[in-house]
């Protein structure tokens, strides 16, 4: 299980300047009990299935984006951003939780040691995007404020934000350079978590090229407009969706992939020619 002080370390360089103009300010573990949400909070009701789906994710790899606290003194501190994750964290049994520290006037220096950050060449996506999220969430920016301050497009920036939508396990993926961020805009396109990290676990069992990830998302979202429109065709499993569409590339073919209630089924390999016949066999030779 990955630690939650690694990844932690690894987002407080977002604010390394940040709290130096800060007066302390930075990543800190803080009890739970110590903390209180904020009563303008205008979000009053949260998804109870989706905050046990995070809070199963943050048991499993720990919580990646940490959230932001005001220090009231005294030890208290109260919830400025990230109160979803700080029920998650309730829910999954921790008992501290990495924060930001801000004082409660401190947004000017806040923005410009934020957009300074962004312009760092050695920050990965994932904390490019959380520190877009942040000054979106703490400053109040939209996303054409964020472009006008950065001096980057609005659909850039909205990429970079898609991917905090990602699981978790392909976040975490992403920052440590398992797959690039090409892999994980093409990952994104698809809706289905589960499948999002089936394609994921494949990219790195099988080294898939971009263009190759980029393929099989969009034969999968092919085939799920086919089958909306086509109820008479047979609908399989995400992971045997993804397996017909490699097998396709495979032999550059249009595979016939069918299977019974019972789980039994057959694959069906066309060819064109002799010559087609042997070109698919030698593929299966090399395969052994």
């Amino acid at each position: 299980m990955v630690k939650r002080n690694a990844l932690g370390r690894g987002l407080g360089a977002l604010i390394d300047d940040a709290g130096k103009m800060q007066q302390g300010a930075g990543m800190n573990e803080i009890d739970l009990n110590k903390i209180e949400a904020n009563p303008f909070q205008p979000r009053s009701k949260f998804d109870e299935e989706a905050l046990d789906e995070l809070a199963a994710s943050i048991r499993e790899i720990g919580l990646i984006q940490p959230i932001t606290l005001r220090n009231f003194g005294d030890g208290k501190y109260q919830i400025i951003a990230g109160e979803r994750r700080f029920r998650a964290a309730q829910i999954a049994g921790l008992k501290t939780i990495p924060a930001y520290i801000r004082k409660a006037k401190d947004d000017d220096m806040l923005e410009m040691a934020l957009i300074e950050n962004i312009q760092r060449e050695d920050l990965d996506a994932i904390e490019i995007a959380v520190s877009y999220q942040r000054l979106m969430e703490e400053c109040e920016f939209t996303q054409e404020d964020l472009s006008t301050r950065v001096g980057k497009k609005r659909s850039t920036i909205a990429n970079y934000l898609r991917l905090l939508k990602l699981p978790a396990t392909i976040q975490k993926g992403l920052r440590e350079k398992l797959i690039s961020m090409g892999h994980a805009r093409a990952i994104i396109n698809i809706d289905n978590q589960e499948t999002q990290i089936l394609i994921f676990n494949q990219i790195i069992k099988y080294g898939l090229s971009v263009r190759k990830v980029e393929e099989i998302v969009r034969d999968l979202n092919a085939e799920v407009v086919e089958n909306d429109t086509k109820t008479k065709h047979q609908k399989f499993p995400k992971e045997y969706q993804i397996t017909k569409t490699q097998l396709d590339k495979i032999f550059n073919s249009n595979i016939d992939f069918s299977m019974n209630n019972k789980g039994k089924g057959k694959i069906v390999i066309p060819f064109k020619s002799a010559k087609d016949l042997e070109r698919i066999v030698k593929i299966i030779e090399n395969q052994k």
